[in-house]
């Protein structure tokens, strides 16, 4: 299990804390019991490696899953 860091954003956010891997992105939102895993198999390379990014800038992460990704992760609550 990876470990999860804090997600510093300076805005109101749904997202609370994440872990990146060479391969995928654990995301833990505010309101989720379990984090969701996003990795290259789903939603792919492209869209892991933007969150990865905006993960570590602690900015636009919540409205790029919102507006790019939405229920398309590998695992999460209830999946």
């Amino acid at each position: 299990m990876s470990v999860l860091q804090p997600y510093k954003s300076d805005h109101n956010t749904g997202v609370s804390a994440f872990a990146i891997g060479d391969d995928f992105i654990l995301v833990k939102f505010k309101d989720k019991p379990e984090p969701y895993l996003y990795n290259y198999d789903k939603p792919g390379k492209q869209h892991v490696d933007r969150m990865k990014r905006l993960a570590l800038k602690g900015k636009g992460l919540t409205t790029y899953i919102n507006q790019n990704v939405r229920t398309n992760y590998s695992r999460g609550s209830g999946k």
